[in-house]
């Protein structure tokens, strides 16, 4: 398997390098999309929670922030 390309532009020189990530950078890559992939699962169960509240208080989306307003 190979690595994630890293592109460096030098913009004095115009010049221009890709390369394969060094194996720290692919570590922190790889712990980067990790704690993305957290994230978003995190609030998509929040999101799941919150409607389904709303529903067993048989309340909508736009009711809900009426009420908190």
């Amino acid at each position: 398997m190979t690595k994630p390309i890293v592109r460096i532009h030098n913009t004095e020189t115009n010049e221009i390098i890709d390369r394969e990530m060094t194996d720290v950078e692919y570590a922190d890559y790889q712990a980067q999309q990790a704690l993305v992939i957290a994230e978003q699962e995190a609030k998509s169960e929040s999101e799941a929670a919150k409607a389904a509240l709303l529903e067993r208080m048989g309340l909508t989306e736009e009711e809900a922030r009426l009420l908190l307003s």
